[in-house]
C-alpha cells in the first residue's frame, strides 16, 4: 500500500520558519520516501505505508518537542498503486 501525507505545524511565523517547522521538514526530507514537496504553508510526501507511518511518528514527536502547538495532517491511500 502507498500513502500520501500532507501536514502543517503551528504556530505560524510569516517572517521566518519556526524551529518546529524546520524540524518537521527535516524529518520528512530524511525519511525513505519517494516524493517530498515542502512549502511555506504545507508539505506533502508519498511512499510505502511503513515508511510514511514511521516518518509521521517521528514528525509528530520531534515537531511537538520543538515547540509545535498543533500539527495538522492528513493521510490518504494512493488509489491504483501497486504495493
Amino acid at each position: 500500500m502507498r500513502l500520501r501525507v500532507e501536514f502543517t505545524t503551528e504556530p505560524f511565523d510569516l517572517d521566518e520558519a519556526p524551529t518546529h517547522a524546520v524540524v518537521a521538514r527535516e524529518v520528512i526530507q530524511a525519511a525513505e520516501l519517494d516524493a517530498v514537496d515542502v512549502g511555506p504553508f504545507g508539505n506533502t510526501a508519498e511512499g510505502g505505508a511503513d515508511e510514511v507511518l514511521t516518518a509521521v511518528d517521528s514528525l509528530l514527536r520531534q515537531a511537538l518537542a520543538s515547540g509545535a502547538t498543533r500539527v495538522s495532517l492528513q493521510v490518504n491511500v494512493i488509489e491504483g498503486e501497486t504495493p
